[in-house]
């Protein structure tokens, strides 16, 4: 069984770890090359300038701005996407109320639900954000008809023309769009728990809440964990909401400025491939420690069942 063991182990791995340090690790090495040049992007002429990106990158207001509005976008929307999904995911498979020959069942039409909350995860992220926009078109959108139309006019806002509300209204559709998938993957995490565990908790006089808090909950951590760390890449990014959705894009008055965005801006805009790269990297160490710090936080000991 020894014999060639090392041969068929490289001779696997070879031309995928070849395709991987071409197609990924090579990019990121290019990057922070370039973050030390100042390369336009449209020329091949270019030249070392050391640290000077990264010590314009400390001083300029703008990115920290965006700094900003990515950590509160980091802070709120996993939070809000994976509470809503556990919600959901709990209450279609855990929620409902006992039946025949059923302790435990989830609500009526839980079958139909998941296909409704998944329904955003078909779209794509464009064409959920030119939705949106005409959503909250102040003028004649969807949602400040509504509210007109229910004699809630006081309520009708500029939403994505308003400062105060832009970033808010991003969050929002970042939510809507994502929290159908982590409702049906949570949902297979749950239908694989045994039903044993939740009647036995009953018996013992424990609620729905107690349920949750001492069997569902523990029994997906490895799932959430993994989940915050994707929602939290996509907190991170952003850019394609804030390049449809927004005005100016990334208006009004720097609102919904993120660090994806301002890679854009930098590239295409500028002409200062140099120091688009630079916050390139910036996002790299942010994402990094993002992931370290929500695995480091998040772990414990593993329950199997």
């Amino acid at each position: 069984m020894q014999h060639g063991k090392y041969r068929f182990i490289v001779g696997f791995l070879a031309l995928p770890v070849i395709l991987y340090a071409v197609f990924v690790i090579s990019p990121f090495v290019q990057a922070v090359y370039y973050s030390f040049t100042d390369w336009t992007g449209l020329s091949s002429d270019f030249k070392m300038v050391g640290f000077k990106n990264y010590n314009w990158l400390l001083h300029d207001d703008l990115f920290w701005k965006a700094v900003g509005h990515n950590v509160v976008l980091l802070l709120v929307v996993p939070l809000v996407t994976l509470g809503l999904g556990l919600f959901f995911a709990f209450m279609l498979n855990v929620g409902g109320r006992g039946r025949k020959n059923a302790a435990i069942s989830g609500v009526r039409g839980s079958s139909l639900y998941k296909v409704i909350y998944f329904f955003p995860q078909v779209l794509s992220i464009a064409i959920v954000a030119l939705l949106f926009q005409f959503t909250y078109n102040p003028r004649n959108g969807a949602l400040n008809s509504f509210l007109g139309g229910i004699g809630l006019d006081s309520l009708q806002q500029q939403w994505l023309a308003d400062p105060k509300l832009a970033l808010w209204c991003l969050m929002a559709v970042m939510v809507w769009s994502n929290v159908g998938f982590y409702v049906v993957l949570f949902s297979a995490g749950m239908s694989s728990i045994p039903r044993d565990f939740y009647e036995a908790a009953l018996l013992d006089g424990a609620n729905r809440v107690k349920t949750f808090f001492k069997i569902t909950l523990p029994l997906l951590w490895d799932t959430v964990q993994t989940g915050w760390i994707y929602m939290g890449i996509i907190a991170l990014d952003a850019f394609a909401v804030v390049q449809i959705m927004t005005v100016g894009p990334g208006g009004p008055a720097d609102s919904t400025q993120v660090m994806g965005y301002y890679v854009y801006t930098k590239t295409f805009h500028d002409g200062q491939a140099g120091r688009a790269t630079t916050i390139g990297v910036a996002m790299l160490i942010v994402t990094l420690i993002f992931a370290v710090v929500v695995t480091r936080l998040g772990r414990r000991e593993r329950l199997e069942y």
